[in-house]
């Protein structure tokens, strides 16, 4: 009897032992959950001019064609929200569905900056004519979109905070804007994100304390032109830092003539792909917004919609190279919840011990980590050659050093 339960114990312990789990499919991992390319030069400046002109929806569907083959999330279009303009607005949004784009909708009422000749408003007559355009236009928003309603705020109406001694009044208006977008779109049951209220850096910096932010659902939005990408991951660290918030860098772009003179496509293309390389390893950065597409010194697109260097660059990293692999222990088993981070991004393992993150290099270094294991680090080539990972445990019981033991004797 005791060679039957014996013998059934050894069995049911190699069947556990050399138990197989499928693979599965790992949705393709990103450095950025945002990742957008702004229309600004197109979908605002030429709102007016364009607005009845019916040949120029063929452009507009080649510009939008092109940013979604980079790899980009959202596009941004940032035509006025004025009746005026709702046409062309409604063109732009139909042309970025058209190629399974979501929106970042940066349009502002042309009355704050005094677009386009219209008379100038304030603040109530802004949160009343953007509850309006929520609650008539709610067929132009879909889950996953953002909306703006007041980008660069510090631009019009009472004006800029650093200026007019009114940090407080703009800290409040933006979190009223916020708090009354975010319950619109929550009536409407849409998913639409409002509290990208993108400003300039150094009005985040002086205005965007712990409790503004967290009354923003701890999300800062800055755009940010400066001469080296050394400078820029240093200024979002320092804002994250003291703000305790992620960030979205809601536009960065080179060359801005006055900050870095003239630059030549390989130039551009250098500068962008070292900001990107720096961006990517800090984490509290979750999305970015390149400015801009067409037009303008910044562009990456020329006028007859050939490609300039730097659009491959912005194409790898919003499509990076991915490593796929497993992490088991020395019995083959897969372990669930390891910990996986390469240049600050982190992924836990699955119940097949399956992880997928995006890399930058063959020899970038990949940290695995558990509780009930040994650290351990390899670069990313050695665990393309290898396909997994095996995990030490820091301490084994009884059975696990039996089933160590059958496993070296079946092998």
């Amino acid at each position: 009897m005791r060679k039957i339960a014996v013998f059934s114990l050894s069995l049911f312990l190699i069947a556990v032992l050399f138990k197989t789990n499928g693979m599965t499919q790992t949705p393709r991992p990103s450095w950025w959950e945002f990742q957008s390319i702004d229309t600004m030069k197109y979908s605002r400046d030429t709102a007016r001019e364009k607005n009845n002109d019916r040949e120029f929806a063929k452009t507009i569907d080649e510009q939008i064609k092109a940013i979604g083959q980079t790899g980009a999330t959202h596009v941004a279009i940032a035509t006025p929200y004025d009746d005026e303009f709702l046409p062309f607005l409604t063109l732009w949004v139909n042309t970025a569905r058209k190629y399974g784009l979501n929106i970042w909708f940066r349009g502002n009422w042309s009355g704050w900056e005094q677009w386009f000749g219209y008379g100038k408003i304030n603040r109530e007559e802004h949160l009343i004519k953007t509850a309006e355009f929520i609650n008539k236009n709610a067929g132009l928003f879909r889950d996953g979109d953002v909306f703006t309603a007041c980008p660069e705020c510090e631009n019009g109406g009472p004006g800029d905070p650093r200026f007019n001694n009114d940090a407080n009044g703009h800290r409040l208006f933006l979190i009223k804007e916020y708090e009354l977008t975010k319950g619109l779109f929550n009536k409407l049951n849409k998913k639409v994100k409002s509290n990208y209220l993108s400003m300039n850096g150094d009005v985040a910096r002086l205005i965007m304390d712990e409790e503004t932010t967290s009354k923003l659902d701890g999300l800062v939005v800055i755009d940010h032109y400066v001469s080296s990408p050394e400078i820029l991951a240093n200024d979002i660290k320092n804002i994250a830092v003291k703000s305790k918030a992620k960030i979205v860098l809601g536009e960065f772009g080179t060359p801005i003539p006055d900050i870095h003179g003239k630059m030549t496509d390989e130039e551009q293309s250098k500068w962008i792909k070292e900001a990107l390389e720096k961006l990517s390893a800090i984490p509290e950065v979750i999305g970015l917004n390149y400015w801009v597409s067409y037009g303008g010194s910044t562009e990456i697109w020329r006028p007859d919609n050939s490609e300039k260097a730097a659009v491959s660059v912005l194409s790898s990293f919003f499509k990076p190279q991915v490593l796929n692999g497993k992490i088991v222990n020395e019995l083959d088993w897969p372990v669930e919840n390891a910990m996986v981070e390469t240049r600050g991004r982190k992924e836990t393992t699955d119940a097949q011990g399956m992880f997928s993150l995006p890399f930058i290099g063959e020899n970038s270094q990949v940290e695995i980590s558990h509780k009930d294991y040994e650290k351990i680090q390899l670069t990313v080539s050695e665990f393309k050659n290898n396909q997994s990972a095996v995990l030490i445990k820091t301490s084994e019981s009884f059975v696990y050093k039996l089933l160590k033991k059958i496993k070296e004797l079946i092998d």
